[in-house]
């Protein structure tokens, strides 16, 4: 085979030649030009010659959104260039200088059966997408999480640009796909390397994995380590441990919260379909404990999403015990909340490791459509949903999940950890060894360009990803 010829070639471009290959009616008659190596067409030499650099982004939810709003402010502190960004985001991304093609609710859709009914949409805005790329002729092209829509975008337009013969950008996805998870996960990896020039990895081992399958891969660390150095900057204090400290204070004499309250935070989550879903559990589960807590009250966490904004706002009324609402999207509240509060409940998710930097014992439950259900169950290779259960492999977090999410089974986990200290000093302790895992490795460090050492940017997430972007160069084909 025309691979065997080829040695160096990537897996990518070796999978492309096949494919031209297979639909060439005259077997000998092919077209390779071999790899360019020099880094002319490495990002930040496109950017050279045309005097900017020019970023292309998706973020499909709330997690992305942010995640993607910071990797864009390292971009322009450490890009020699002006930037340019277009792309699908949400209010982070937008106060980075994006300007978004559509809402990104519009494609905030998670589950199997939970998608059929927005199928059509979502192709619309992928047609739109990925029309919007090619107009913009991007350097970089960066899709963040929400795997379905960002893997099937970057696939289209990976074959656009071959169908016109055009040197296409480079293509990074942040947050790899949780390959470990499921059954055959790590078999799937290596078609990515057909569309995915490198993948930002923000778990233990992931990176490792990936290039063990053929895929380039970075160690960045977790995003969310940057609330800590975000609270500490704001605050003006050093980092002593990776702890997200709020102001319980200042939180209890904004909201007025009386001296003897029990608050407990409620994360119901960041898409509307889950919180239509697991709202109305949290509010029957408050209404089993508002007698057997004394002045319980509690505080929901909003998701800066609007149709989930406009659903709380509706679902409060008639709450059992007094109710605030703060905003998710203000680091500095959310955390203050947190500090304020004995325990938290919510729905599982990236906020559970929010709730493990601000040391705040939690409960996580999980519920879907019970196809969607189904599927988990018998296609996941894993007995916990909660990453510090996971990567702990202990149950160190009380998790309700699908049937036994109920309000009784939920009140009864809550009031347990309300209850004994023993139980949430074993979470706070937990969470401590948990949070080191999540730091950029000593690998990715090392290898970071000697001229960005010069404070603790160097080793955020965001800082990693960018340097690695902005460093990145590949071969070239045409075919």
């Amino acid at each position: 085979m025309l691979s065997n010829w080829i040695p160096a070639i990537s897996l990518g471009a070796k999978a492309l030649i096949r494919r031209k290959w297979n639909r060439n009616p005259n077997p000998m008659i092919v077209s390779v030009q071999w790899f360019s190596f020099s880094s002319s067409k490495a990002p930040i030499d496109m950017a050279a010659r045309d005097g900017e650099l020019r970023v292309f982004l998706v973020a499909g939810e709330v997690s992305g959104d942010s995640i993607a709003s910071r990797l864009m402010a390292s971009l322009r502190l450490f890009s020699p260039f002006p930037l340019r960004f277009a792309g699908v985001g949400g209010a982070k991304m937008a106060s980075e200088g994006l300007k978004s093609l559509f809402s990104m609710e519009d494609i905030s859709v998670m589950g199997l059966w939970e998608l059929l009914p927005h199928l059509y949409r979502i192709r619309l805005k992928l047609k739109e997408t990925v029309e919007a790329a090619v107009l913009f002729e991007p350097h970089v092209v960066l899709t963040v999480d929400s795997k379905g829509f960002s893997f099937r975008f970057l696939k289209q337009l990976r074959a656009r640009y071959i169908q016109k013969n055009m040197d296409f950008p480079s293509h990074f996805h942040y947050v790899a796909p949780s390959f470990w998870a499921w059954k055959g996960g790590e078999a799937r990896l290596r078609g990515l390397a057909e569309f995915v020039d490198h993948l930002l990895c923000i778990l233990p081992n992931e990176d490792r994995i990936c290039r063990l399958n053929g895929l380039h891969a970075t160690a960045v660390g977790h995003p969310v380590l940057e609330d800590v150095l975000e609270l500490n900057l704001r605050n003006k204090s050093t980092i002593h441990e990776w702890r997200a400290k709020g102001n319980a204070e200042d939180f209890r004499n904004k909201y007025a919260v009386p001296a003897g309250a029990t608050v407990i935070s409620l994360l119901p989550g960041s898409r509307v379909q889950e919180v239509s879903r697991m709202l109305p559990i949290f509010s029957d589960t408050v209404e089993l404990m508002k007698d057997t807590v004394p002045h319980l009250m509690t505080v929901i966490h909003v998701a800066p999403n609007e149709h989930v904004e406009n659903f709380i706002a509706g679902a409060i009324h008639g709450w059992p015990v007094p109710v605030i609402l703060i905003s998710g999207g203000t680091t500095q509240l959310r955390y203050d909340a947190f500090s304020a509060s004995r325990v938290a409940l919510c729905t599982s998710g990236t906020v559970a490791v929010e709730l493990q930097l601000a040391r705040l014992p939690c409960v996580v439950a999980y519920r879907a459509h019970i196809l969607t259900e189904w599927y988990v169950r018998y296609n996941a290779k894993i007995q916990y949903m909660s990453l510090p259960n996971i990567f702990l492999d202990k149950a160190i977090i009380p998790e309700a999940l699908f049937q036994s999410c109920k309000p009784a089974n939920l009140a009864l986990l809550l009031n347990g950890l309300i209850h004994d200290s023993g139980c949430r000093e074993e979470q706070i302790i937990a969470a401590q060894k948990f949070v080191k895992l999540l730091l950029p490795s000593e690998r990715t460090k090392h290898n970071l360009p000697q001229q960005t050492s010069r404070s603790y940017v160097d080793y955020t997430p965001s800082a990693i990803a960018a340097l690695t972007i902005l460093n990145h160069w590949k071969p070239v084909t045409s075919i």
